[in-house]
């Protein structure tokens, strides 16, 4: 399967987005390259992605999913300079852009920025500086303009900002530097041909047609030791999603579900801890988790004092055991406790979970977990959540749903009576 994350810079009617192994994705932002539709031996196609209005692709992303044996293209936009960027690493750039970039010629993501119609329509309504660039190059080999003319053209345009970068802000510009020859010449050559001197579309359908005509390419895998690091586990957990019961939840909303309101979580934690200290370590083999315990701290301390072991919500044996105790109805309050959240930013403008109140994040702990507050730490250490402070934290996101509802909270002890 090819994957090609592109935007403004392709129309969606073009040919060769509609060969059979291509999937057409928006453009590219954090979090995409997460999806469970891409697998070992794809082919993702980076062109177009977002950085203003949703945070942008970062570059440990594209490293982990090469990691993984896909194998990642980049051209045109952001594309072109991440491949840039990554290509010491095995991502694959192409076009004249991506050749700008890596001999210093252009920098900076300005050079590519487009405006961009609302509503997910992706159409371009601005300029871009590159295609501007070719179009005062072929204008020079033209004899419409000198060089010197050029170049000075082109630092007044480049100063425009890149959402105002209209034609009708070039040809203002134009005339304002007495360039209404090369305005007009412009205007002729796009009436022409409505793609002129668009660099940006030509290097993006030469990243897809590479993609689609040439399969010996080998797939470089990068070491994990280049990718794994606590943000890039943070993000690979927060994107990680289960479809069960005909509902689509977040992973890490079903184990937090479990952490706070299953009476038992500090038996799972354990057998969890258990499960890790006999898995084969970078370090050598595992051994029994009370072996290991003996060995550092003589057994004063209980295993969830000692150990916090990195979690990786899409290995299928972690879910397994830390989800082991789930049970529908569970689901069906995770499902709840979502849709209060997203009620919650819906309503209430500048609304965060961050912002939710850490009394009443506490209150609910201590509530659901009947234990005195200076029991907090303990409590929270033997369910997997660290302590207190982090419990609090992690559960903000359950406060709305159970401000919302005075009875999910109990659903996980009634079935366990069951």
């Amino acid at each position: 399967m090819h994957h090609v994350f592109v935007g403004p810079t392709l129309s969606r009617s073009e040919p060769d987005l509609a060969a059979p192994s291509v999937r057409v994705w928006p453009p590219v932002q954090h979090g995409n390259l997460f999806s469970d539709a891409i697998s070992e031996g794809d082919t993702i196609v980076i062109i177009d992605g977002v950085y203003h209005q949703a945070p942008a692709l970062r570059h440990k992303e594209i490293m982990a999913v090469m990691g993984r044996g896909v194998r990642v293209i980049g051209a045109a936009s952001i594309g072109a300079l991440r491949a840039a960027e990554l290509a010491q690493y095995g991502m694959l750039g192409v076009g004249s852009i991506y050749g700008a970039y890596v001999d210093g010629s252009i920098d900076g993501d300005d050079e590519v920025a487009v405006g961009q119609a609302p509503g997910g329509d992706w159409r371009a309504l601005t300029w871009p500086v590159v295609n501007l660039r070719l179009a005062l190059e072929l204008a020079y080999r033209a004899g419409v303009i000198d060089c010197r003319r050029a170049a000075v053209l082109l630092e007044a345009l480049r100063a425009v900002y890149y959402p105002q970068r209209t034609m009708a802000a070039v040809r203002a510009v134009c005339r304002r530097q007495g360039e209404t020859e090369f305005a007009e010449w412009l205007g002729e050559q796009r009436a022409r041909d409505e793609h002129f001197a668009d660099l940006k579309r030509s290097d993006a359908l030469a990243a897809v047609r590479t993609a689609l005509n040439d399969q010996s390419a080998p797939r470089v895998c990068v070491r994990r030791q280049m990718w794994e690091t606590a943000y890039f586990w943070r993000w690979s957990n927060t994107f990680a999603r289960s479809h069960i019961d005909g509902l689509d939840l977040a992973t890490a909303d079903r184990l937090i579900y479990q952490q706070v309101f299953d009476p038992e979580f500090r038996r799972t934690w354990t057998a969890y801890l258990r499960h890790c200290s006999l898995r084969t370590a970078h370090s050598g083999p595992g051994q029994p988790l009370s072996r290991r315990l003996a060995h550092v701290t003589g057994g004063a301390l209980p295993a969830h004092r000692v150990f916090r072991p990195p979690l990786d919500l899409r290995d299928k044996v972690t879910v397994a055991l830390l989800l082991a105790r789930e049970t529908p109805d569970d689901r069906l309050a995770v499902a709840r406790y979502a849709k209060a959240l997203t009620l919650a930013h819906q309503r209430r403008p500048g609304f965060s979970t961050e912002a939710v109140r850490s009394d009443l994040s506490r209150r609910m702990l201590l509530d659901v977990w009947k234990c005195p507050a200076e029991r907090l730490d303990t409590e929270a250490s033997a369910r997997g959540l660290i302590c207190g402070a982090h419990a609090v934290e992690a559960a903000k996101r359950l406060v709305p749903g159970y401000l919302g509802s005075s009875d999910d909270h109990t659903d996980k002890g009634q079935s366990d009576e069951r």
